[in-house]
């Protein structure tokens, strides 16, 4: 198998970005992939950076405010966040998310 190309998700360390909000990076020439777990209640207070963030709901419900404007996502749901939007969130339920962002996250490169 070549590895350059080929991994393992579960040999993937995780990592706690923000209290209670547990991810998985993997890191681009050009993007940052996060795959977070957060518990119901959790909460990321609003703030904004230079990315443009995607986010996604794999498993539960989320409530994102962008521009304080709130939306519950659930799976099915994303929404594409601009370069310095500021935005905020919290976990409804259990969940499970994916965020990409562009340019790379070099903050959490050095978690």
């Amino acid at each position: 198998m070549d590895t350059n190309i080929f991994k393992y998700f579960a040999d993937i360390a995780v990592k706690e970005v923000a209290p209670g909000y547990f991810s998985k990076l993997i890191h681009t020439e050009t993007n940052t992939i996060n795959f977070i777990e957060v518990a119901a209640g959790r909460a990321v207070p609003r703030h904004k950076h230079i990315h443009q963030q995607y986010t996604f709901v794999l498993e539960g419900q989320f409530e994102l405010t962008v521009n304080d404007v709130p939306q519950v996502l659930d799976p099915g749901m994303y929404a594409l966040i601009p370069s310095e939007a500021y935005h905020s969130g919290i976990a409804v339920t259990d969940c499970k998310l994916l965020d990409v962002f562009s340019p790379v996250r070099e903050d959490y490169r050095k978690l």
